[in-house]
């Protein structure tokens, strides 16, 4: 389970100013609205919309729609109290943006770790190979090695290798046929009007965390 830094002081300071919280549907997220207690509780209101971030990835589908629905709650509780409701806002951006940054923290060094098991993989097949042809050419009829703490075995097998494709007849060859939606063509044409069955130009609003 990630661990969330301290949130930024500013976030912290509008916290500490929000007024008392307005009646709403019951979640864990609500607290007293104590000037006081908003401003040590903010800290904790992060963590806990952390927390139920983290539920979203649970394989039962309960669990995921009951902290969606904690969510939702906790800021539907406060629809009449606009800074409340900021402050709550905030803070579920702010575990949004870390989040996202952990995501790309960890998609580079997947990048890395994929790299340096690539290279492992590949002098590994090279010390083999190596260790192979050296000790083929010692014993040519030999089809398996001994070692004190390992062994090396082989077995035969069979693969057809391809000269040359065209000069196969027509019995040997197997035909694929592939299809596939050609959307910019599709989009421009009901946005010009056309009706095409099976398709439909819907219109979407992109948000994006500053």
């Amino acid at each position: 389970m990630s661990v969330l830094t301290p949130i930024p002081a500013a976030y912290a300071t509008a916290l500490a100013v929000s007024a008392p919280e307005a009646a709403g549907p019951a979640c864990s997220l609500q607290r007293s609205g104590s000037l006081w207690q908003l401003g040590i509780e903010a800290q904790e209101l992060t963590t806990a919309i952390g927390q139920l971030a983290e539920q979203l990835e649970a394989d039962d589908d309960d669990s995921r729609s009951q902290a969606l629905a904690e969510l939702e709650a906790a800021l539907l509780a406060e629809e009449g109290n606009k800074a409340a409701l900021a402050a709550k806002a905030d803070a579920t951006c702010w575990v949004i943006e870390h989040l996202r940054g952990q995501a790309a923290y960890r998609q580079q060094q997947a990048k890395r770790l994929t790299a340096l098991a690539s290279g492992d993989s590949s002098r590994a097949d090279a010390l083999e190979e190596s260790l192979v042809l050296v000790l083929t050419r010692l014993q040519p009829q030999a089809t398996r090695f001994s070692f004190p703490n390992h062994e090396l075995t082989s077995r035969r097998s069979q693969t057809v290798e391809i000269d040359d494709e065209q000069a196969l007849a027509p019995e040997w060859l197997t035909v694929k046929t592939t299809s596939q939606p050609d959307k910019a063509a599709i989009k421009q044409a009901l946005k010009a009007g056309q009706q095409i069955p099976g398709a439909q130009l819907l219109s979407h609003r992109n948000w994006r965390i500053h």
